[in-house]
């Protein structure tokens, strides 16, 4: 039996490695695109390392050729130049995926939605984000659309802010606790008993794998949401978190928004940090009664469980 082929583009990031990993444990051929093929793919010796940069349509083109399916998980370099880089990279991925025959597998975010869309938002909510990287992600996927139309298969699966073992560069491991550092206390983004809503890294693939099994089924455009973790008051990850290291009385501390807002003049980050405050300023529920529907369930690691597993690396980095 042949083989299926997929290509990962973003296989260093979060949700990108974890989709090479379960696409493997699946039966699946992964290529995974990187600028320094060579160097990452000592580390993860697993995958067929193809050198390229997702910014050069040949390099994505090439590395296409025969798969199908591309995991479309990559994000500019430092997560830099959005207005610049994301657009073009997606084309790049359209193409690929038009000469070769591909599905395109997109993560999708929340940032799509402004509150107009909130508190339940389903996959036909309005997008009128009021974000420039909300715009952007807006465009993103009108473009995919506009491609499916013409033959290029998209799956677009959305869910709440990750968390997971092996995730960086999220509001888990970068603002709640900090990574290589004893956890002395919890840093909320929260605003008091607002409710927030929470993707576990391995929930989010095993539930792509499950649509991706059923891909004859799919819409030539499909988009389903996931419910992943609610916390409904802003504390139960808080909780989680405590009972994950054995403190019940860890402090929780509130982050410094007003701090934030101060440095955005003149840092980028801190300004697009501030654009994205209303998700905890506001209760918003992707609602995943579609998923529902067509899988019958959705993949789900008890929170206590999922916390326990995403802290193991952290807190080793810290011994």
């Amino acid at each position: 039996m042949v083989k299926r082929t997929a290509l990962v583009l973003g296989a260093t990031g979060g949700i990108g490695g974890e989709m090479a990993r379960h696409l493997q444990a699946a039966g699946w051929q992964v290529r995974a695109l990187h600028r320094a093929a060579a160097r990452v793919g000592r580390g993860r010796r697993d995958l067929d390392w193809r050198q390229g940069d997702a910014l050069q349509a040949a390099d994505v083109a090439g590395a296409a050729t025969g798969v199908s399916l591309i995991v479309h998980a990559v994000n500019p370099p430092g997560y830099r130049n959005w207005g610049q880089l994301v657009l073009p990279m997606i084309d790049n991925t359209i193409a690929a995926a038009r000469a070769c025959g591909a599905r395109i597998l997109l993560p999708g975010t929340i940032y799509n939605y402004g509150l107009d869309a909130f508190p339940a938002v389903s996959e036909e909510a309005p997008q009128r984000a009021t974000t420039r990287k909300g715009a952007i992600r807006i465009e993103l996927e009108r473009r995919l659309r506009a491609a499916a139309d013409d033959g290029v298969r998209t799956l677009v699966v959305r869910a709440g802010d990750f968390f997971g073992p092996r995730a960086a560069n999220n509001w888990f491991s970068q603002a709640m606790v900090k990574p290589g550092k004893p956890i002395a206390a919890i840093t909320t983004p929260s605003s008091p008993g607002v409710g927030h809503q929470w993707a576990y890294l391995p929930d989010v693939a095993a539930t792509m794998m499950q649509l991706l099994a059923r891909d004859a089924e799919l819409e030539a455009f499909a988009i389903f949401h996931m419910d992943g973790h609610w916390d409904a008051d802003g504390t139960a990850m808080n909780d989680a978190i405590r009972r994950a290291v054995g403190r019940p009385d860890l402090p929780v501390r509130r982050l410094p928004w007003w701090l934030i807002a101060l440095a955005s003049p003149v840092v980028p980050f801190c300004r697009e940090l501030s654009e994205v405050r209303y998700f905890w300023q506001h209760p918003m529920r992707l609602d995943n009664s579609r998923l529902k529907r067509f899988l019958g369930y959705e993949p789900h690691t008890p929170l206590d469980e999922a916390v326990r597993e995403t802290l193991k690396p952290l807190m080793q980095a810290s011994v």
